[in-house]
This record gives structure tokens, sequence and C-alpha cells, in this order.
């Protein structure tokens, strides 16, 4: 029989330029376990250097970490692909990179990429311009994202900056999500109003942290038999009284 377990799918690391240097996996991990989420979701920007630490500091709490990457397309709409294995999100990884926007990160003017390990040490600086967008359509990243085995999400479909709506006018009734993102700015009873038209995908919300005060400020409800990634598949997908909530 399903149970609930509290999720928070968009976490920003160290790595994320946008991001607090306190955002270290352990400094989540830690946070989150303190708050009694049991699942979260690395998604850095356009990388998932952090991934892999987090996970396995995830284990020691209880605390299931899927692996994410929030993707930059060409239009500048943020798409968070969520994958359940480490070497599907480096094969994504890899095609980001390689049509990535040319450049070096400015540390000055973005923030530092910091790739870091389980006790907070530095094992180096990502160079590449992850703030930056990728040379890929919407359509090509959920492709993609779909083609390694993960899960296509909208990210804060509320927000004017980089959410699918407000950069392209609407939702591609032909895009083939898997779930849309509501933010913790806009009230889940004002998004079932103002968003009404694409209830037909479920809905999730997520804190999409860049410090550590942030992390589970929106989580989401999920009714499954266990913390799995195929659990989480269909509970999107509302098989078997499987579902989700927020």
């Amino acid at each position: 029989m399903p149970v609930e377990f509290i999720a928070d799918l968009h976490i920003h690391t160290c790595l994320s330029p946008c991001a607090d240097l306190s955002m270290t996996p352990r400094d989540i991990v830690e946070k989150a376990a303190s708050l009694g989420i049991n699942i979260i979701a690395v998604c850095d920007h356009n990388s998932a250097e952090n991934v892999s630490v987090t996970r396995d500091l995830g284990r020691e709490k209880g605390i299931y970490v899927v692996a994410g990457i929030e993707i930059n397309s060409s239009e500048e709409v943020h798409l968070l692909g969520l994958f359940s294995d480490l070497d599907d999100a480096f094969k994504m990884q890899s095609v980001i990179y390689d049509n990535l926007q040319p450049g070096e990160n400015d540390e000055d003017a973005f923030g530092m990429q910091v790739v870091v390990n389980e006790v907070n040490e530095v094992l180096g600086f990502n160079k590449r311009l992850l703030i930056g967008a990728t040379s890929m359509s919407v359509n090509s990243v959920v492709d993609l994202i779909h083609g390694f085995n993960g899960l296509a999400v909208a990210s804060h479909i509320d927000r004017d900056g980089y959410g699918i709506i407000g950069r392209l006018g609407f939702i591609p009734p032909d895009l083939q999500l898997d779930a849309l993102e509501i933010s913790s700015r806009t009230k889940p009873d004002e998004a079932r109003i103002k968003f009404r038209s694409y209830r037909y995908l479920p809905w999730i919300s997520s804190s999409d942290a860049h410090c550590l005060d942030d992390i589970g400020r929106r989580t989401t409800s999920l009714f499954m038999n266990h913390s799995t990634f195929e659990e989480l598949r269909l509970a999107l997908r509302g098989e078997g009284g499987r579902k989700v909530s927020f």
C-alpha cells in the first residue's frame, strides 16, 4: 500500500554558479534530514558533477537522492532531467557539454562552480559556462532525457524568467513532459486557477534551493510503495494507487 514520502526535487549545490558556497552535498543532506525530507534531487545547471557524492551521503541518512540536471534549452527554458542511473545522468551531461554555449565561467560575474567531496573538501572548479544556454531546443532536450531513461519536468512554470510559459507563451501540447514544477513563489490554490489548462500533466513543487535555508521551503508528497526512481515514475503516472500531491 502506498505511503507518503516527502520530496524536494530541485536543489542546487555549490556547483551551480548562482548557489551559495555553503550548498555542499554534506550540508544539503544534513539539512534535508533535519527537515524529515525523504527524497531530494540534485539539479545543478547543465551539470551532474556533484550528484554522486550527494547520493552516497544520502544513503547514510536514509535519503534517496535522484540524479538530476537543470538544462537550459536554446530558447532559455529550464528543464529538469531526472535519472535513475548515474551513468545515464553523465551521458546526458556529456551531450550538454558538447552543446553548451562556448566560453569560460566568469567567477566575478556569476560565482564559483565548485566540485567537492563528502567532507566538503574542494576537488576542483568547473570552468564551463554552466549558467549559459545549450544549442538544443526544448523538444530535443525532452527527447534526450527520455532517451536516457529519465523524466522530463518543466522547471518553475510560474516564473517569467526561464519558465516555459514565460519564454514560449504556452506549453506545446505535443511536448512529452512527465511533470510541471510550480515554484515556492506561487501558492497551490493560485496555481490551480492560473494554470488549470495544464492539469492534464502531473504537478510537483520544489524549493529550487540555492542556499541552505531554502531547502524544503516547498515540497511534494509522493505516495509510493518504496523510495525508488521507478516508484517515482509510477507516482507521476498515477498508477497502482500511487500519486503526487503538493
